[in-house]
């Protein structure tokens, strides 16, 4: 209880400081010291784009009351920025266009805030590519539960992209490898054995992978030729 009251008042001297208005643009609402929850910490860098009425006030709190460094801005900039971990974001028409890793590999989890005031538009949804969705009116188990599933989901799909690109660097290295034990086998007249440990012994007497010792065999064969 004393937390709360402590957070609610750093949140009331903030908009003290900043002003109550709509439209206006305030700074880190609060801040805490990071706590424990579930084995993880909870302190992240939240940026939160939401009319700031009592749905958006209460969301705020309930974000700062969870430990979230909090920043409020509205209304809508025309691409969202990328140094938050979480981003909870009201849908509007074109708000895939605001989104500047759509299409591509996010840098934050988007959370969707649906206030109601839309037709539901499951297309306008999945082009957001969000990583949850949060509906008005919420209450705190809503909000707590949709932070740590887009976060954890974010984080995952990270890691996946993470094992796809290693996966393709190493087909790459593969296909380099390849290309160049073919050129030396037929270029020294010798075994496909042989010329992978010619590869091997170079990329350890020089200090660097045999993708790199194999792509300058190739760059060196394609010179000469």
């Amino acid at each position: 209880m004393k937390d709360e009251q402590r957070g609610a008042a750093a949140y009331h001297d903030q908009n003290l400081e900043s002003g109550s208005g709509a439209h206006r643009s305030s700074g880190r609402v609060g801040a805490g010291e990071p706590r424990r929850q579930g084995g993880r910490s909870t302190e992240l860098n939240v940026a939160v784009f939401v009319d700031r009425d009592d749905n958006g006030e209460f969301l705020i709190r309930e974000l700062q009351r969870l430990r979230a460094v909090v920043r409020h801005i509205w209304p809508l900039p025309a691409q969202l920025p990328l140094q938050y971990d979480v981003i909870f974001c009201l849908v509007s028409e074109d708000l895939p266009q605001r989104i500047p890793w759509v299409p591509g590999e996010p840098s934050s989890a988007l959370v969707l805030v649906d206030d109601g005031k839309l037709p539901l538009n499951l297309e306008l949804i999945h082009n957001c590519a969000g990583h949850g969705m949060l509906y008005f009116p919420a209450t705190s188990r809503m909000i707590q539960t949709v932070l740590m599933l887009a976060r954890e989901s974010f984080q995952y799909e990270r890691r996946l992209r993470g094992r796809i690109d290693k996966l393709d660097d190493s087909l790459r290295t593969t296909r380099l490898v390849e290309r160049a034990k073919s050129l030396l086998v037929r270029t020294k007249n010798i075994s496909d054995e042989e010329a992978y440990s010619f590869l091997r012994t170079r990329a350890m007497e020089k200090r660097v992978t045999i993708g790199a010792v194999a792509s300058t065999v190739i760059d060196s064969f394609e010179l000469l030729s």
